[in-house]
């Protein structure tokens, strides 16, 4: 698709995060430029074996890298910054960021290999920056990491308000507030739209205070015996400042269990945060201290079965373990799909004795994003002509553009990845769809998600894999006995090596039905003995497996 935007109109094209939450990657054009917003990953799930992080496609945009002028990323949350490092060579231009930010996305560099490679620019928190033909501003607001931003693009067609991910906490604990003074002005200079965050449109009310989550953890913890343990993102620096000074207030000690959280909290105090507290303590001097002593942050509140939380859980973390009478307390929301590892996980912890909370049972958690009191009061402020709802999921953003209808914004059209949409003072037109998708990281290898090797990975997962070696002499007869690996659907017990005894036997028959001559074909052998297999563990054990046949010819 041949797409050069003009220079009175901006064109936004989504390629990740609408219609789904996660993996936010959204383009905008304008007068023959293109500038990339946010570059994020979501996660694998068992669907996808091997599979743990999955990135938005970027083919249309690298076919116009030419005239690409950057990528700006509004904070460190792995959907938005995430797949920088994996994309960045296809992509191969400036990437601009607040300080925090640009911190986390250098040490993801480094472990890439490229960190010299891409010229990261660092922006002033509510800095601005020049890229012709967009002039930027950003905006502070707060959200569950530090430095989130909200942009303007100023463009020859009209001002583009995004919002990033974000809220509206008179007291976000770290960080400064909203800068409602600057939305404001925005608003009155005139917005031709906003693209804005629809994760909490359903939710009416407020998303709530971090300050709030402080003073009821605080009352909380002074009622737990033993070893007091809380699960929560790592990049919520926010939570984790609040629950060092409920651990300080209560004499106990705050140890860190997980890469990802000192990776963050390392970050923040080279950036200027949590700058008043004293050391966390590595997890081995964690356990050496009383179980009444210490409170312990963990990674894995998802369920993520190579995070710290499930691994203690299952008994094979190398350093740390929890007895009976200790208290995890998950201080996060579930993100949609994760349901059930983070059921199992619990689960795990009540069988070992240990008393599991979450926000069903105490005010432990806060939202990072709007709800609807919030999502009114920023329209009020800027007054857009057209509100294009994305980061969300299809009831989301429908949910969002009611909202925005109900604050009177006359066009609110809910697009999807893909879409290319015209934003134009005469109102907004779907002028076309381009090449979207995900591309799913395999190894070291960016694949696309409907590759065959992934679906012949998930069969076999569901399904086992079969090998048959069978050797055949000059005269295509049988050498011997054919030789049968299943893994997966053959183990060690009698009624598997009778199993597997039958397969054989209707190999060899099927063998046996092909005639001397026609066995000359090795390919028409093959495909026949591989039907017969396969054929053989469907009837007998319900299961069609992969499977490969070796064909071994002996010469004469």
């Amino acid at each position: 698709m041949s797409l050069v935007p003009g220079s009175d109109e901006v064109l936004f094209v989504p390629l990740g995060g609408t219609g789904e939450i996660g993996m936010n990657l959204n383009v905008y054009g304008h007068d023959g430029k293109w500038l990339i917003v946010d570059c994020g990953v979501t996660f694998g799930d068992p669907s996808l074996p091997g599979i743990d992080v999955m990135m938005a496609d970027p083919t249309f945009i690298e076919e116009r890298r030419k005239n690409l002028v950057g990528i700006l990323i509004t904070h460190a949350h792995e959907d938005h910054v995430g797949a920088v490092a994996h994309l960045w060579p296809r992509l191969k231009c400036p990437v601009y960021a607040t300080p925090f930010t640009a911190k986390i996305l250098r040490r993801k560099l480094e472990e890439a290999g490229i960190a010299g490679k891409v010229p990261v620019h660092e922006v002033p928190i509510g800095g601005s920056i020049s890229l012709a033909p967009f002039e930027i501003s950003l905006i502070t607001t707060t959200h569950s990491i530090p430095e989130p931003s909200c942009v303007v693009l100023r463009t020859g067609a009209g001002t583009i308000f995004h919002t990033g991910d974000w809220k509206l906490d008179p007291d976000p604990v770290i960080g400064e507030i909203t800068d409602e003074g600057a939305l404001q002005a925005v608003g009155d200079g005139g917005v031709l739209a906003m693209i804005g965050d629809s994760t909490n449109a359903p939710v009416e009310g407020h998303s709530g205070s971090e300050a709030a989550v402080r003073e009821s953890l605080m009352e909380l913890v002074g009622t737990l015996e033993k070893r007091v343990v809380f699960a929560c993102f790592a990049s919520n620096v926010a939570r984790v400042q609040t629950l060092a000074e409920v651990a300080h207030a209560h004499g106990r000690a705050v140890g860190l269990v997980g890469r990802s959280l000192w990776t963050m909290t390392e970050a923040a105090r080279a950036t200027g945060y949590l700058k008043d507290l004293p050391p966390f303590l590595r997890e081995e001097e964690a356990m050496q201290l009383p179980r009444d002593h210490v409170l312990m942050i963990c990674t894995g509140s998802q369920g993520e079965s190579r995070a710290a939380l499930p691994r203690i859980a299952r008994g094979d973390h190398p350093n740390v373990t929890f007895e009976a009478g200790d208290t995890v307390i998950f201080s996060s929301r579930i993100i949609p799909g994760n349901e059930k590892p983070i059921g199992q996980l619990q689960g795990l912890l009540k069988s070992r004795g240990v008393n599991v909370m979450t926000e069903r049972d105490h005010f432990v958690h806060v939202s990072g994003h709007p709800a609807r009191e919030e999502l009114r009061q920023m329209y009020g402020w800027i007054r857009p002509q057209i509100a294009v709802p994305v980061h969300g999921e299809p009831h989301h953003l429908e949910s969002h553009a009611e909202l925005a209808r109900e604050c009177g914004v006359k066009h609110t059209p809910v697009i999807y990845n893909g879409d290319v949409l015209r934003l134009h003072p005469g109102g907004p037109e779907i002028c076309g769809q381009v090449q979207s998708g995900r591309l799913a990281l395999d190894g070291t290898d960016l694949i696309r998600i409907n590759d065959p090797s992934l679906r012949e990975r998930a069969h076999m997962l569901w399904n086992g894999s079969a090998v048959m070696t069978i050797v055949l002499d000059h005269r295509n007869r049988t050498v011997g006995e054919p030789q049968l690996s299943a893994p997966g659907l053959l183990g060690e017990s009698d009624d598997d090596y009778d199993l597997m005894d039958d397969v054989i036997d209707d190999a060899l028959d099927a063998l046996a039905g092909i005639n001397m001559k026609q066995r000359n074909d090795d390919d028409a052998v093959i495909e026949k003995l591989r039907r017969a297999v396969r054929k053989s563990f469907r009837t007998r054990r319900g299961k069609s497996p992969t499977t490969d046949v070796h064909l071994v010819r002996l010469d004469g």
